[in-house]
């Protein structure tokens, strides 16, 4: 049950700064516990863009974009990953609502397995430790067969592409992507080899989150905000 008081909470996340901030909303019943961040960008078809994967929203899935980052694609089309010409849109990169929110997209990984009926789903993560006093309200468009439970791998540009390098065709990035494979880019300079639609995403990781790596995080499934929404064009119901 969803108190008052936790409302109020949500609802004044950056109160304390005096800045407007909107409302964020829990949902009843969702999911909620510890956690661990990572972080990734691999350019390829989100897994949310398969319509089979949608198992818990009548909604269209995650949009998909062809090799510009921009241009809407059949979400029939096959992940560039794959050999197709499906690739992650580019404005599915995280942006700052105010100095102390942020709203973004992550591959996330549950508890008992909640993968794919949390496509499309929102979660709050309020990050501890030296960034205990941001927060972060993301969506998941992505799952991945190498994430534990409760981890939520941002999608940061410059993060490190991973398992797949989508990236080599899309933007001609180096083999293992821009720095490490895993890890991405490790100073804020750097995201300038990045094309110039995924630099601003970069530096998000150096500026918002002050450049804290792989935070821990409390989190707590909300309802998504329309900026999001209005974003992957999914929204789970």
């Amino acid at each position: 049950m969803v108190t008052a008081l936790a409302f109020i909470l949500f609802a004044c996340v950056a109160s304390s700064t005096g800045e407007d901030s909107p409302d964020i909303i829990p949902v009843p019943g969702g999911l909620s516990g510890t956690g661990i961040t990572t972080r990734y960008w691999d350019c390829c078809k989100p897994s949310c863009s398969w319509r089979e994967n949608l198992r818990n929203t009548s909604a269209d899935p995650v949009t998909s974009c062809a090799i510009d980052g921009n241009t809407v694609i059949d979400p029939e089309a096959m992940s560039n990953c794959g050999g197709g010409p499906s690739y992650m849109c580019s404005n599915q990169q995280p942006f700052v609502v105010n100095s102390t929110l942020a709203y973004g997209f992550a591959g996330a990984s549950f508890t008992g397995k909640a993968d794919y009926q949390l496509c499309c789903g929102c979660v709050l993560l309020s990050f501890t430790g030296a960034l205990s006093h941001k927060k972060m309200v993301v969506q998941v468009t992505n799952t991945g067969a190498d994430a534990v439970a409760n981890q939520f791998d941002l999608a940061l540009p410059g993060g490190g592409v991973g398992i797949n390098n989508g990236c080599i065709s899309q933007w001609n990035a180096p083999p293992d992507g821009w720095g490490k494979r895993y890890g991405g880019v490790d100073t804020e300079a750097e995201c300038d080899q990045l094309p110039r639609q995924l630099q601003d995403g970069c530096r998000f990781r150096f500026e918002f989150m002050e450049s804290v790596s792989n935070p821990s995080v409390n989190f707590v499934q909300v309802e998504c905000p329309k900026e999001i929404v209005d974003r992957s064009h999914c929204n789970l119901k």
